[in-house]
């Protein structure tokens, strides 16, 4: 694919008018280059500035091949899959197809740290960044995670810390961060990529373009991570709680040890508040990029102490005698439920799970829901599914609506139990998305009588 550097003289055609869609709009705006926006919603409402803006055509409720006409760039939206018509359209024509990501890392002129995987891939991202702002840096925090990346072109920053998900890893070719983090792969998104294999592949494209001076940290307790770790050009170091070798951090008690290079300091884990297992392997990984990148220990320890649990993610939202509510409505699929039981006590959790289905294998949970979970409470549309999965694991018991389930959660619990919201699936059943059903969970807990 010829190279691209959107430009004056460009007309670029973007696919899917969210957050993303708009922000490459005005990205494409600011250097020069004819854009034209589609979204097959005929109703989305637009800003002003791109309405009346004489240098964007905006095309809605329209899904015709025409828009493709004069048009030498094409750029979707993360929401698009590969298999669209417009975008199979625009690959027969010769039309190069680029995702956000890529766009804006061919205009980004400081290093680039980038985070992928099915699980932590917010937390660790936010982590970094605070880890590289105590350590006196000026970071850029986004991409996939809120802020899109095209935003942090031209910016006031000395380092970008992305969030990469795999649909923007889709359309990439010369992308290329400093420092690429790859947490785990799971079950999730099978809808749309198929197979876990083909999945993780799109993953691993975060480093095909790595070179000698590049960093590459992966998860070695995860098969289809640590596997990459002799076929990439990068310098490979390793995170995870079983035993490392050379480069990389080890949990040792309630420390994290990391060692790269010459260097060997630990970080401790006592001041956290993040739960879990998969928050020390969270905490291994932005230890190792955000050092990567130029931040002392002193710095990452600070960072580390003073961070607290993103929204919905692990995060304790009340207490109630002596029952604490936990939401981590963000955990859409069964290894994200996996993990976070991982790091609770055996036999005092009543999971509430459930909502719309991605796809995957849900009895791949049994095994920790039979040593964690008392109970298992299930709602939404895939109850049935995720029942028939869970079956003989724990007590279950089963609600169509989301609230009758929270409520029968907190009569089930117990003093010194914990009710934790970790839904395994999606939540447009009953909710706009993830935080709007961990804000309803919140809601639901601080008003019980």
């Amino acid at each position: 694919m010829p190279a691209f550097r959107s430009r004056e003289g460009h007309r670029a055609l973007v696919l899917g008018l969210g957050r993303t869609g708009v922000a490459v709009l005005r990205h494409l705006r600011r250097q020069g280059a004819f854009a034209r926006g589609a979204d097959r919603r005929a109703d989305l409402p637009l800003p002003a500035d791109l309405e009346e803006a004489a240098d964007v055509e905006i095309r809605v409720g329209d899904e015709d091949a025409t828009l493709l006409d004069g048009i030498d760039l094409v750029v979707p939206s993360p929401g698009v899959p590969a298999t669209s018509p417009l975008l199979r359209e625009a690959v027969s024509r010769g039309i190069p197809v680029v995702s956000e990501i890529e766009l804006a890392a061919r205009s980004l002129d400081v290093p680039l740290v980038a985070i992928t995987g099915t699980n932590g891939k917010s937390t660790t991202t936010e982590l970094v960044g605070a880890m590289l702002a105590r350590a006196g840096r000026r970071p850029f925090v986004g991409g996939n995670l809120g802020t899109p990346l095209v935003d942090a072109v031209d910016g006031d920053f000395d380092v970008v810390v992305a969030e990469v998900s795999s649909f923007q890893l889709e359309w990439v070719e010369s992308f290329r961060p400093s420092v690429g983090v790859f947490l785990n792969v799971s079950d999730d998104h099978l809808d749309r990529h198929g197979t876990l294999e083909a999945y993780a592949a799109l993953k691993a494209r975060l480093f095909a373009r790595q070179g000698p001076s590049d960093f590459a940290i992966l998860n070695r307790d995860d098969p289809l991570v640590a596997v990459l770790a002799s076929d990439l050009a990068a310098r490979v170091e390793t995170f995870g709680s079983s035993p490392g070798k050379g480069s990389g951090a080890s949990l040792v008690g309630n420390e994290i040890e990391v060692r790269t290079g010459d260097t060997t300091f630990r970080l401790s884990l006592a001041r956290s508040s993040l739960l879990g297992a998969h928050n020390r392997e969270n905490v291994m990984a932005a230890a190792l990029a955000a050092h990567a990148a130029g931040a002392a220990p002193s710095a990452l320890q600070a960072a580390l102490d003073d961070f607290r649990a993103l929204p919905h993610r692990m995060q304790v939202v009340h207490e109630r005698a002596g029952v604490r509510y936990v939401d981590d409505s963000k955990g859409t699929n069964v290894g994200a439920v996996v993990r976070s039981l991982e790091g609770l006590p055996d036999g005092r959790t009543v999971l509430i799970a459930g909502g719309l289905s991605k796809g995957g294998d849900f009895s791949v949970a049994r095994d920790v829901l039979a040593r964690k979970a008392r109970r298992i409470v299930l709602y939404g549309r895939a109850r049935d599914e995720l029942e028939r999965s869970w079956r003989g694991a724990a007590e279950i018991e089963s609600h169509e609506d989301f609230g009758e389930a929270v409520r029968a959660a907190a009569v089930a619990a117990r003093s010194g139990d914990l009710v934790l919201l970790s839904p395994a699936c999606a939540s447009q059943d009953q909710f706009r998305d993830y935080a709007a059903r961990g804000d309803a969970f919140a809601t639901i807990v601080r008003t019980l009588p």
